[in-house]
């Protein structure tokens, strides 16, 4: 059946942050609730009650990740740092444990508050949450990653008089694929409000027309009266631009039944607006006022950018009326060395790193990001795929969600939906991947009904799923055709490793549009290459964009001699299979990717010697042992594997300005060119030509002795806020700033008004403690991040190692950093 092709024209929600991050909606009712929480690991008989004694329990703030910290009774064979040989998760969660935890927190309401509504928002907690204000029970939530909402105000004490919230957590049994984390590892509000407000995510944002001539912005904001008598209220929208000038303002007057919720929509008409693009993310606001009897009563602050999207075979995607092609990349939700901890600052590093290593897009695999992180990615530009599960009725672990998948999806759903609708960075829901059920009727079934739940809530973007081949099931007995109904109920098919069916589903169903939604980094050139030739690809999503604690080593490389398999056991923790590596830095496919999407012309990186007699086998999600150095003692005179990548129809291999050779580089020759180099130190140098005209070149230098360690900091002044970071990246480094890649042990020391958070290395089997102020360098570097204490001042960071002198770097907190 020929499909017609959807249009979808949207405007959603941007934040433009600087620290600390600000959601892209803010009530003037919503207040943090991060800080002086009391937590306590194991079971706590009596927790819930409010009288329950937990003077001896642990202060701490959330965002807070129990599974990352150091385990009790720590061992050199069985147990390491958070890493225990015997946990349940094993290679899934890299061998990080879950457990049973408690929180608890006192909170005293002012008189100000007296007569309004009260209620707490959780932004995520993994996994299965169960509630309790002042001893009375809100309920149990048994879904990680979606929004917790329960209303407090009928328990709770008078204003002046302490209310205790309590929170029990259980992270139990095999229940996902990847490391997960624990405990309450997002932010956390205390949402207070008239009686008559705009209820929790009652704004939506969107756009019936877009042009460069003029905008016309749709509003819709919800309006409940829980009064037992009927109100007239007043409502002022606003839209002011990034500078804060008024652009647009209208009213709205609706008189409002005892315990009703009614819809008010107006059409805003925007001349000459600024198009939100991943170039120019620029954000505008609109404050919507609640007034009752010439009263303001409430406000709700929404950011928002301006944009149209559309997708079809014939011309791809497209972007305010323009081609984009999607340079995409999956990521799982944890931080690196900090676990899943989602502090503001560690969500919008991460959006960063993406974008600075030229992703334009991101897939939240395989579950729904942090509100934190999606306001990152809309304040700098990067699109999202936002996916909602990674199984339906069928298990793929025996205690995940689909336990809870036919109670819970509908709710769950709604909520993703509800909260990120505004968001500009959102491009297409993605309901499931990989689900076992994809091609049966009853999994088709689910489709239709996921499907159409989104389009109740938003029919302003495109609906996808991340669809496999059936290696999931005995060989044979299924085919990749048998995938065409799900297909059809879907408005994007999202292909997981599926280039070799690219062009023969496109002859089979030619208004088919596709997105890669999973690739082998191994592929990352011939997927592009589809990509730029057909408009019906509409971008290509690499697994991974960023390395991520769990799935340990399927990106690997071994010899022919070891252990391979499609996960690597302990000490392997971490995937290995990212762009990125686990502290930040770039790995060697990267500097490919590089040249591919042209952000480069040229780049260079050599092989690791392989042993005599054996051969490398690298995994599908792995890469080549390559590096970027020429620092290889002991292999004096023995060839070298040199690769170059370059966009430069020719390129000259130099070492210590003796020429090796030249040869071409093309499309034909996967913009690589290959050369066996004799070993001996000092610089290797490449260097692209074009029309006999020496352009570009790079420079490999064999280090020398160590001489400083080198400390970079991501910046020097930051908030004065326990929801900002300082990375300070430590290299080990010769006289001429080269990096040493033999392992230094370093040691740390923290002053002033920061603490020591984490430390750690982007060895992927270097299983250690990321809480002490100690680390191994892994190729020359480590990474450090301090925590602001919370208030003004100055932080210093020492850094001792033996026989290199002692380096040292301050960070300034202020109150307001940009």
């Amino acid at each position: 059946m020929k499909r017609i092709a959807r249009h979808y024209y949207i405007t959603t929600l941007l934040c433009f942050f600087f620290i600390p991050v600000i959601a892209q909606s803010v009530s003037s009712g919503s207040r943090p609730f991060n800080s002086e929480w009391r937590f306590f690991l194991g079971d706590a008989t009596g927790a819930e009650k409010p009288g329950f004694d937990d003077r001896n329990w642990r202060s701490l703030d959330i965002p807070h990740d129990w599974s990352i910290e150091d385990l009790p009774n720590q061992s050199d064979h069985n147990v390491i740092g958070p890493f225990y040989r015997k946990s349940v998760g094993a290679t899934s969660t890299g061998y990080t444990v879950g457990g049973h935890g408690w929180y608890r927190k006192k909170f005293v309401l002012p008189e100000a508050d007296h007569g309004k509504l009260v209620s707490v928002l959780f932004d995520g907690i993994y996994m299965q949450s169960d509630l309790w204000i002042n001893g009375h029970y809100l309920g149990h939530h048994a879904y990680g990653y979606t929004p917790i909402h329960y209303d407090l105000s009928p328990y709770l004490n008078p204003a002046g008089q302490p209310n205790i919230l309590a929170v029990q957590v259980k992270n139990e049994g095999r229940n996902s694929r990847w490391y997960t984390g624990s405990g309450i590892y997002r932010n956390a509000w205390l949402n207070v409000t008239d009686p008559v407000h705009i209820p929790q995510w009652g704004v939506f944002v969107t756009t019936p027309k877009v042009t460069e001539k003029e905008a016309v912005v749709s509003i819709t904001a919800s309006v409940t009266n829980t009064l037992q008598q009927a109100v007239a209220s007043t409502m002022l929208i606003t839209i002011v631009d990034a500078n804060g000038k008024q652009v647009a303002k209208v009213r709205a007057g609706s008189n409002i039944k005892s315990n009703e919720t009614v819809a008010i929509q107006r059409a805003i008409r925007i001349p000459k607006p600024k198009l939100w693009s991943p170039d120019s993310p620029t954000q505008y606001s609109a404050i919507v006022s609640l007034y009752r009897n010439e009263k303001l009563t409430g406000q709700t602050t929404t950011r928002f950018g301006i944009r149209s999207i559309h997708f079809d075979a014939a011309q791809g995607f497209l972007l305010n009326g323009k081609r984009l092609l999607l340079k995409g990349g999956s990521v799982h939700h944890d931080n690196g060395i900090i676990g899943s901890a989602a502090i503001n600052r560690a969500e919008i590093r991460k959006a960063q790193l993406l974008k600075s290593n030229g992703f334009n897009a991101v897939r939240t695999s395989h579950n729904p990001p942090s509100e934190a992180f999606l306001d990152a990615c809309d304040s700098i530009g990067l699109l999202v795929i936002d996916e909602a599960f990674d199984m339906w009725q069928r298990q793929k672990n025996a205690q995940d969600y689909h336990l809870y998948f036919n109670d819970y999806w509908q709710k769950d759903l709604r909520s993703i939906i509800l909260r990120d609708r505004n968001h500009p960075s959102v491009l297409l829901w993605s309901i499931g991947n990989e689900i076992n059920e994809r091609a049966d009727p009853t999994g088709l079934a689910l489709t239709k009904q996921l499907r159409d739940e989104v389009r109740k809530l938003d029919t302003t973007r495109p609906v996808t799923a991340g669809i496999c081949d059936f290696s999931d099931f005995p060989k044979g007995q299924k085919h990749w055709d048998e995938t065409a109904p799900a297909f059809e109920i879907l408005d994007v098919a999202g292909y997981n490793y599926q280039l070799a069916t690219y062009v023969s589903d496109h002859d089979k169903y030619p208004s088919r549009v596709i997105v890669g939604t999973e690739s082998f980094p191994v592929q990352r050139f011939e997927n592009w290459q589809a990509v730029e030739k057909y408009p019906w690809i509409t971008g290509d999503f690499v697994w991974t964009a960023m390395d991520y604690i769990g799935e340990t080593a399927i990106g690997h490389t071994v010899m022919d001699n070891e252990k391979d398999g499609g996960a690597l056991e302990w000490p392997w923790f971490n995937g290995n299979c990212g762009d990125i590596d686990l502290i930040g830095g770039k790995k060697p496919q990267a500097y490919y990717r590089d040249v591919i999407w042209n952000r480069s012309k040229i780049a260079m990186a050599v092989h690791a010697p392989i042993p005599k007699g054996l051969t490398e086998v690298v995994s599908k999600w792995g890469w080549p042992d390559e590096r970027q150095s020429w620092t290889w003692p002991g292999q004096e005179g023995a060839p070298m594997d040199v690769t170059v990548y370059s966009r430069y129809p020719t390129v000259r291999l130099e070492l210590n300005g003796n020429i090796i050779a030249e040869k071409s580089c093309s499309p034909e020759t996967s913009l690589t060119a290959r050369f066996k180099v004799p070993y001996q130190p000092g610089v290797l140098k490449v260097t692209g030509i074009e029309n006999g005209i020496r352009k570009d070149s790079s420079i490999l230098q064999t280090s020398g002795k160590p001489s400083r360690i080198r400390l970079t900091a991501d910046r020097q002044i930051i908030q004065a806020d326990r929801n900002d970071l300082a990375y300070i990246r430590a290299d080990i480094v010769d006289e001429n700033g080269v990096i040493i890649t033999e392992p230094v042990t370093l040691h740390f020391t923290v002053e002033g008004d920061a603490e020591l958070m984490a430390t750690g290395n982007a060895d992927p089997k270097d299983m250690r403690s990321f809480t002490q102020p100690t680390c191994t360098t892994y190729r020359g570097s480590c990474l450090i991040i301090l925590r602001p204490k919370g208030k003004t001042g100055t932080a210093k960071l020492k850094v001792v190692a033996e026989n290199i002198p002692d380096s040292e770097i301050r960070i300034e907190l202020a109150e307001n950093a940009q």
